[in-house]
C-alpha cells in the first residue's frame, strides 16, 4: 500500500469507543433485577437482533429511513415485553440505556493523545440525538461528530462515510477510518478512505482477505504506531 498521508481521524462510536453490550446490560438488569445472568443474555441478544435486522431492512430498501431512537424504543419494547414488564417508564428508561455506553479503558486517553495531532471526527449510526447523549456520558472528545442520520441511511453505506469526506474538505485517501468492524472498513474502503482495524472484546474480526492500512490493539497503540509512522515536522 502507499505510504499513509493523513489529514485527520474518522471514528467510529458504538463497539470502537464505547462498549455497547455492557451498557445495555445494565439497563435490562435495572428493568427486570430478579434476571439471572443468562436471563439477561437473552435479553441482549433480542435487542441486538431487532437492531441488526432493521438496519440491514433499512438498507436494502425494505423499510423506510428510522433514526436509531427508533430502533432502541422498538427494541427496549420487544425486551420489556419478553421480560413481562408493561410500565411505559420502565421501557423508556430502558431505551435510554442505549445512550449510557461506558467507553473502553483506553478510549478517552486514546482519544486525548490523537486529538493532539490530527482533527477528530466522530461517525455513528447512533442518531443525533442519541450521539450527543453518548458523548456526554462517555466522555468522549471530537471535533465534530456526524450522525449518519444526516445520510437518512446507515453504515455501510458509501453516502455515510461521504459526509466525513465532506466536512473535513479532504480527499478520502487522506482521512484514516477507525474501526473494531471490518464490515465498517471494508464500507470506508469503498470511498477510498484509508482504514485501521482497532481489536475489542466483542469486534468483528478481520477475515483473512481483508487488507487494512493498520491493525491495533487498542487506541493508544493506534497513537503510538501514526507517531511512528508520521512523526511531526
Amino acid at each position: 500500500m502507499s505510504e499513509l498521508e493523513i489529514d485527520a481521524v474518522v471514528f467510529d462510536v458504538l463497539g470502537t469507543l464505547v462498549d455497547e453490550p455492557t451498557g445495555i446490560r445494565a439497563g435490562i438488569r435495572e428493568l427486570a433485577p430478579s434476571l439471572d445472568d443468562s436471563g439477561i443474555e437473552r435479553l441482549l441478544s433480542l435487542w441486538q437482533r431487532h437492531i441488526d435486522r432493521e438496519q440491514r431492512r433499512i438498507l436494502d430498501g425494505a423499510r423506510p429511513y428510522a433514526t436509531s431512537e427508533v430502533l432502541d424504543q422498538e427494541a427496549a419494547r420487544l425486551v420489556a415485553d419478553a421480560a413481562g414488564v408493561d410500565d411505559p417508564a420502565d421501557v423508556a428508561a430502558l431505551t435510554l440505556s442505549g445512550r449510557r455506553l461506558p467507553p473502553w479503558p483506553d478510549t478517552v486517553a486514546g482519544l486525548a493523545r490523537l486529538a493532539e495531532r490530527f482533527p477528530l471526527i466522530g461517525l455513528s449510526n447512533a442518531s443525533r440525538t442519541a450521539l450527543l447523549g453518548l458523548n456526554a456520558h462517555a466522555n468522549l472528545r471530537w471535533h465534530q461528530a456526524l450522525s449518519a442520520e444526516y445520510a437518512r441511511t446507515y453504515k455501510p453505506d458509501p453516502a455515510v462515510y461521504e459526509l466525513a469526506v465532506t466536512v473535513s474538505g479532504c480527499p478520502p485517501e487522506r482521512l484514516l477510518m477507525v474501526a473494531t468492524h471490518a464490515w465498517d472498513l471494508r464500507g470506508a474502503q469503498t470511498l477510498g478512505l484509508r482504514t485501521a482495524y482497532v481489536a475489542r472484546p466483542l469486534g468483528d474480526p478481520p477475515a483473512p482477505s481483508d487488507r487494512f492500512d493498520l491493525y491495533a490493539d487498542g487506541l493508544v497503540e493506534l497513537a503510538d504506531q501514526l507517531d511512528k509512522m508520521l512523526p511531526l515536522q
